[in-house]
């Protein structure tokens, strides 16, 4: 029996109907819906789900965005026509099931004993051979040994004109086409599942129940039923934000348009969030010490979730998702960019936001994220060469071979210490983000640096401003030197002991031009002159604009590394100057102070465009966690379960079962009836195989007396 791609064929009815039916039916338009939630499966894989619209926005722009919102490509597994699809596959794959399982299980009863003697000369697999044995012996030692190999044996005695004799029907293999059913049988039980686990009956309560999602702000206590789904809802999966010390008992569940509350039987509170670490400061184990607090019987269970590791109660699997701020209190000192205002504190709370005045301008800063772990590579930061003498050609070798997740590439993680992030919004609700680090790290170049991060946009990398540690680990000489610099009283006095030290006694009269130049040079670096088109310049670029204005080309070089020493000299002079006034010990001209110097000059520079009237950087926190729960309702899983099963059993009986079937006719050699009999033999497969070819080759021998070829 073959099974047949071709639908239902109704008697009656329209055309149109009766070939509606047919296409339903029918096992080719059950594949092309297959392939469409394949292809729509890879979608969703591949592009992130959930996220919010600017994330799009920025990835495909405003055109490609729109277009994708309006297909519902960024919620694929819920878009209506997704489930519409799923929907029919079930409904096609089932009546191909029902038209096709009847047909199967009456052709498992036959044994097709019924067939001619003229019909197996056309099999491919046949042969005839003389026995020493009348019909009726050699049908039952046939029929035996057949049944002592595993086939299914029927015997059939003909008595007529022309047609007498034994036929010894079997078969062997009839799995191979439970196969089918098993496997069609699976992607209805998978779809099923997917249908029960999806958003099918959430829909349905928006649809049926007068349930709406809810886009607003404000206490989860204050949300209106409208928006609430019942405890008993069959089928839900959503996220659950529990705070070190408190506990929750409502889940969020994510809507295209805004979100719906889903109540839960049981509150979890939680006790500890717990993160383990390797030596490297990478993080090994996620885990929640939490409560589980019945709301009927007010009974408590205390468990532990892990990552793959959930904990299930009443029907609702509790899964780590991942974690969060709960609500950390932190101190802030604001470093004002601005050499005259002076420092202050802040305390906030992340999450929460502070408001500021910069002159007439207001300011707000959120403080969005807390983390009190940075690891980082410095494996690339090493300076010089290679060392010839540490180079092992053994593991240079070994590194490249073996398997495919090695990296010759050389890790050297360390943990850099907290962090703080905030955004720094202005009244017209424009707004940066910046990324403050509170210890200084050391990034192999000698001197210690704070790192000071900033982005005008979620999807542009973070720029650092790098701010030279002092020998007490903090930025207070580097914003020492920076005030002296924007002072012009300073600036002189800088000038003239510069000038002093650097003019020989036996030639004055070359401290009025190395004045003016060094006067030129730190007025220029300070800001303090404005360029021909009457916009302010600072820093190392105002001198290299002032050199390409003024210094011919030819020169430039000789020139600029004279205005760079100039300048060095000034500077060092300058923070000299500003540690006296601070009751500091001047500095030793040692490789750590060059080291510092170097770095201080580069920070200047960079400082004089740093977009923000000010520098937060963390100073002490109080950090509180808070763990984000998955909690799911999946009753559909066992049946997605059991469906992998079947698919697994029927995709292994119809791939390695062969369905086979054995006719050995045995008819007298004469007419009139003698005691021999005449074996006509025929084998029939459903795949033409070696297998087989090699099976019917011993099946001659053993069964009619023919030697393997």
């Amino acid at each position: 029996m073959t099974v047949s791609t071709q639908g239902l064929e109704l008697k009656s009815g329209s055309r149109p109907l009766r070939a509606a039916v047919e296409l339903l039916s029918s096992m080719r338009f059950s594949i092309s819906l297959l392939t469409v939630i394949c292809i729509a499966s890879v979608i969703g894989t591949v592009l992130k789900q959930h996220e919010s619209l600017n994330n799009y926005v920025n990835q495909f722009g405003p055109f490609w965005a729109e277009v994708f919102g309006a297909v519902s490509l960024y919620s694929v597994y819920s878009a209506w026509w997704f489930l519409l699809i799923l929907a029919f596959l079930v409904t096609s794959t089932s009546l191909c099931i029902a038209r096709n399982t009847p047909k199967i299980f009456t052709d498992l009863r036959t044994y097709k004993e019924n067939i001619r003697e003229q019909s197996l000369q056309a099999f491919g697999h046949r042969a005839q051979a003389d026995l020493d044995e009348t019909p009726e012996v050699a049908a039952r030692r046939i029929g035996q040994m057949l049944v002592g190999g595993g086939w299914k044996v029927k015997l059939q005695q003909r008595e007529g004109p022309g047609a007498r004799g034994w036929m010894v029907a079997a078969k062997a293999g009839a799995v191979n086409k439970i196969g089918y059913i098993a496997a069609h049988s699976a992607i209805v039980l998978v779809c099923v599942g997917g249908l029960l686990d999806g958003d099918l009956i959430v829909r349905a309560q928006m649809w049926f129940n007068g349930k709406v999602a809810y886009n607003g702000g404000g206490m989860i206590a204050d949300v209106k039923p409208e928006h609430r789904l019942s405890e008993r809802n069959p089928t839900f999966r959503g996220n659950l934000l529990v705070t070190e010390g408190t506990r929750s008992s409502t889940a969020i569940l994510n809507q295209a348009d805004g979100i719906l509350l889903q109540e839960l039987p049981f509150a979890v509170e939680l006790k500890k969030f717990v993160v383990e670490y390797y030596s490297t400061g990478m993080p090994k184990l996620f885990a929640s010490d939490i409560i589980i607090h019945d709301i009927h019987t007010g009974e408590q269970i205390p468990a532990r979730v892990e990552v793959n590791h959930p904990v299930a109660y009443k029907g609702v699997e509790i899964f780590q998702s991942s974690f969060d701020d709960g609500g950390s209190s932190v101190k802030l000192k604001a470093l004002p960019m601005n050499a005259a205002a002076k420092p202050f504190e802040i305390d906030g709370v992340i999450g929460g936001s502070s408001q500021l005045s910069n002159g007439n301008e207001k300011l707000t800063i959120e403080y969005t994220g807390l983390r009190v772990i940075n690891v980082e590579n410095f494996a690339g930061n090493s300076a010089g060469g290679i060392d010839v003498r540490k180079v092992d050609l053994r593991e240079s070798i070994d590194s490249r071979l073996g398997a495919a997740n090695k990296s010759v590439t050389k890790k050297e993680l360390r943990n850099v210490g907290p962090s703080i992030s905030y955004k720094l919004r202005d009244a017209a609700g424009q707004a940066r983000e910046f990324n403050n680090y509170m210890l200084p790290v050391d990034m192999g170049d000698g001197a210690p640096v704070f790192l000071m991060g900033l982005r005008e946009s979620p999807v542009d990398p973070f720029r650092y401003l790098r701010i030279p540690a002092d020998e007490n680990g903090t930025s207070d000489e580097f914003f020492r030197l920076r005030a002296a610099l924007a002072d012009p009283v300073v600036r002189d006095l800088a000038v003239r002991r510069y000038v002093s030290r650097a003019v020989d006694a036996s030639r004055p009269d070359l401290i009025k031009p190395l004045t003016a130049s060094t006067s030129r040079a730190l007025a220029l670096f300070a800001g303090a002159e404005k360029s021909k088109d009457g916009k302010p310049t600072s820093g190392l670029q105002a001198i290299s604009d002032f050199m390409e204005i003024n210094v011919p080309e030819s020169e430039r070089g000789r020139a600029g590394d004279v205005l760079i020493r100039i300048l060095n000299g000034a500077l060092f002079e300058l923070a000299q100057m500003s540690r006296e006034r601070a009751g500091l010990k001047p500095f030793e001209p040692n490789e750590k102070t060059q080291a510092f110097m170097t770095q201080a000059v580069l920070a200047l520079s960079d400082a004089q465009t740093y977009p923000a009237p000010m520098v937060l950087q963390l100073s002490d926190f109080t950090q509180v966690q808070a763990s984000v729960f998955q909690v799911a309702r999946a009753p559909g899983k066992k049946i997605v379960y059991l469906g992998c099963a079947f698919l697994i059993l029927g995709v292994f009986a119809m791939l390695y079962i062969r369905e086979r079937r054995l006719w050995v006719w045995l008819a007298p050699r004469d007419a009139a009836g003698g005691e021999r009999a005449t074996a006509t033999m025929a084998l029939s497969s459903n795949r033409k195989t070696m297998d087989g070819d090699r099976e019917f080759e011993k099946l001659k021998s053993r069964l009619i007396g023919i030697k393997e070829e």
